[in-house]
């Protein structure tokens, strides 16, 4: 059914894009708005709310207009699915008004909160009901700051006139005009207020953190019925919404990790990495977090995940406050100008260091600088962590499942970065497969949205659209690397 369209729609960290998918999972169209984030003293990490929803309408508006442009009319787009950024979140009063900006998941401002609820004997409950760690990265514990902290925000919670929402609810929530207050079962997993095993809100924990009065959005699956939009007059009927799925969960399904023991690496602002692990969930004892990947109306499938703060949010402080070169896509050939990194290694650490280590106290180093060493070993230095990164990641998900990947699928803007692929390819020792497009978590989103819809009839239906993805294989001889990432190690335990 060539007339089938799908609108997809992914608010990430630094930017909204909007795609038009054909019903062959092919991009016929596609728009990215810039998005500003706040970075405040303290690690506060803020975003305009308002400004977010216009950013989404800004995108879809200028998507909409380059598929007219190539020809196609707008009566054949027949859904829209929504991947967003996990964790960041919203409170608004009863009018739709934020009460606050919306806190961004790499902000911490909640690490001391995160230490008093962990005196206070929390933790076994938070990791046995919810899968996750008491941890800044997650909603939760920004949110009782602000309870703590801003007296708008407290009193409006106490009055029980509240909402909070991550931003699938939020963009929803505006999109309908306040008729519709949903979430999806992924995004409702990085809040610390889900349970696991229920799929539902755990009472005992929000009355632990004192948030009983809180409005909290209903829950469903990732692919069901969100209602309609016009996307602000964009359409002339309102369009049904058909996904709602973390941008990360979205890339996993984009990647077709539809068995246990399927994974993906999403390599953006951060880095996360999915493993499916089936229909059960199943506790990390090695700093991994227990979620959804990703839920229909027959199915709830579960995974294991490994969380990296700062992926490319490391690369773009080396341009933005280093100057160290124009586009990210310079580092590339810097790397190579050099045969190794001389010495230096970077920890990543602006916002703490996520799994498997969880360190939110940790900050940002460069060791092992000397009068021989250039801008260039700098920038090595950068994009070795993130492969190292991952490799920590790795090897505690092997563990944890007992299995060895032997291929793992990689998506997000990094992966243009051919050394940065080969290095996580020859440090991990196992084929990295790429698939054509890039925006995967953007596809996840029109496919689960396609599937609700119709357009889709199954899972193998969707499995049959993939094409044959790109594979690189690391290189035999990876000594030299391996060394490297031990010296890592060494610099990450602070054992030197």
């Amino acid at each position: 059914m060539p007339d089938n369209y799908i609108l997809s729609i992914d608010q990430g960290t630094s930017s909204t894009k909007t795609i038009v998918f054909d019903a062959n999972g092919k991009a016929l169209a596609k728009a990215t708005e810039p998005l500003k984030t706040f970075y405040h003293e303290g690690g506060f990490v803020e975003q305009d709310a308002l400004e977010i929803y216009a950013n989404v309408l800004a995108s879809v508006k200028n998507c909409l207009n380059e598929f007219k442009k190539n020809g196609g009319n707008l009566t054949d787009i027949k859904t829209c699915g929504i991947s967003n950024q996990r964790e960041t979140f919203v409170v608004w009063d009863e009018n739709g008004q934020p009460l606050y900006n919306a806190v961004v998941w790499q902000c911490k401002r909640s690490v001391e909160i995160c230490a008093r609820l962990k005196a206070d004997g929390l933790e076994p409950l938070i990791r046995e009901r919810t899968g996750l760690i008491i941890d800044p990265y997650f909603s939760a514990t920004k949110l009782i700051w602000l309870y703590r902290n801003n007296q708008q925000v407290r009193n409006a919670i106490d009055a029980g006139k509240a909402f909070f929402g991550t931003i699938d609810t939020w963009l929803l929530y505006r999109l309908t005009d306040g008729e519709q207050y949903l979430t999806d079962h992924t995004n409702a997993s990085r809040t610390l207020f889900f349970n696991l095993k229920t799929l539902s809100w755990d009472t005992e924990i929000l009355d632990a953190f004192g948030l009983t009065k809180l409005n909290l959005p209903q829950i469903r699956p990732s692919a069901a019925a969100y209602g309609a939009s016009t996307f602000g007059g964009l359409f002339q009927h309102p369009l049904s919404i058909s996904a709602m799925i973390g941008d990360s969960h979205a890339a996993a399904f984009g990647e077709g990790c539809f068995a246990p023991g399927t994974a993906k690496a999403t390599l953006g602002t951060g880095c996360s990495i999915l493993m499916n692990i089936g229909q059960k969930p199943t506790a990390s004892g090695n700093g991994m977090v227990t979620t959804i990947c990703w839920s229909t109306e027959q199915q709830v499938d579960y995974a294991l995940e490994g969380v990296i703060v700062s992926c490319g949010s490391t690369i773009e402080w080396l341009k933005n406050e280093l100057g160290l070169f124009k586009t990210s896509t310079e580092t590339e050939q810097m790397a190579t100008a050099v045969t190794d990194n001389n010495g230096v290694y970077l920890i990543p650490a602006f916002s703490g260091l996520g799994a498997p280590h969880w360190d939110m106290s940790r900050k940002g180093e460069i060791m092992g600088l000397i009068f021989d060493c250039n801008k260039n070993h700098i920038v090595r230095a950068a994009l070795e962590s993130i492969a190292f990164q991952i490799k920590d990641v790795i090897a505690a998900m092997e563990d944890d499942a007992g299995i060895h990947l032997h291929e793992l699928m990689v998506n997000g803007g990094m992966t243009a970065n051919q050394f940065v692929l080969q290095l996580i390819a020859d440090v991990l020792q196992c084929n990295l497969v790429r698939g054509e497009i890039a925006d995967v978590s953007a596809l996840g989103a029109a496919l689960l949205a396609g599937l609700k819809a119709g357009i889709f009839n199954s899972l193998a239906d969707i499995t049959r659209l993939k094409a044959q993805p790109a594979i690189l294989k690391p290189y035999d001889d990876c000594g030299a690397i391996q060394a490297c990432y031990r010296q890592w190690l060494a610099y990450i335990k602070k054992q030197f």
